[in-house]
C-alpha cells in the first residue's frame, strides 16, 4: 500500500513538473482566464463599457491586416464584433496561457457558422491576447484575430 501511495505521489509530481517546464501553467492563470471571458462575455452581452474596461488605455487590435487603437476600435469596430457574437454562434478552445511575469499571452482557436449581414459564415479562427498586470488587474494589451473561410 505505501509503495502505491509512494509511486502515485512521484508520478503527480512527475506529470506537475512536466507541465510547469512545458509553461503551461501559469501562477495567476485563474485571473487572467476571467479578463479573456470577461472581455467575450461582455461582447455577447453587448455591454461596450465592460469590453472597454478590460481593455488597457493603449491596447491595439489587429485583425484583417488592420491595426486600431483602443479609441478607434470603439468607435469604429466595436458594434460590429457585438453584433457578429450576438448572431453568429461561435465556439472558442480552451485557452492556452503563458506568462512571464507582469505579462501574459493566451491563445484560442475558434470556430463560427452562422449568417452575418446576408453573408454565409463558415469560418476557423485564432485569437491572440497580450496581458499585462495592472493596479486594476490583468488588462488586455493587444488583441490578434486571424480567420479563413472553411469550405
Amino acid at each position: 500500500m505505501i509503495h502505491r501511495i509512494l509511486f502515485t505521489a512521484v508520478i503527480l509530481t512527475y506529470l506537475v513538473v512536466a507541465e510547469v517546464r512545458a509553461g503551461s501553467l501559469s501562477p495567476d492563470a485563474e485571473a487572467i482566464t476571467a479578463t479573456v471571458n470577461g472581455f467575450h462575455d461582455a461582447l455577447h452581452r453587448g455591454d461596450r463599457q465592460a469590453v472597454l474596461d478590460l481593455l488597457a488605455p493603449d491596447a491595439v487590435i489587429l485583425e484583417s491586416g488592420s491595426s486600431q487603437t483602443r479609441e478607434e476600435y470603439a468607435r469604429e469596430h466595436l458594434a460590429e464584433d457585438i453584433s457578429f457574437v450576438k448572431t453568429v454562434p461561435g465556439t472558442r478552445s480552451k485557452l492556452s496561457i503563458k506568462q512571464e511575469g507582469t505579462v501574459a499571452w493566451a491563445t484560442a482557436t475558434t470556430q463560427s457558422v452562422g449568417v452575418f449581414n446576408g453573408h454565409e459564415i463558415n469560418s476557423a479562427g485564432v485569437e491572440l491576447m497580450v496581458l499585462t498586470r495592472m493596479a486594476l488587474g490583468w488588462r488586455i494589451r493587444a488583441i490578434h484575430w486571424s480567420s479563413h473561410r472553411v469550405k
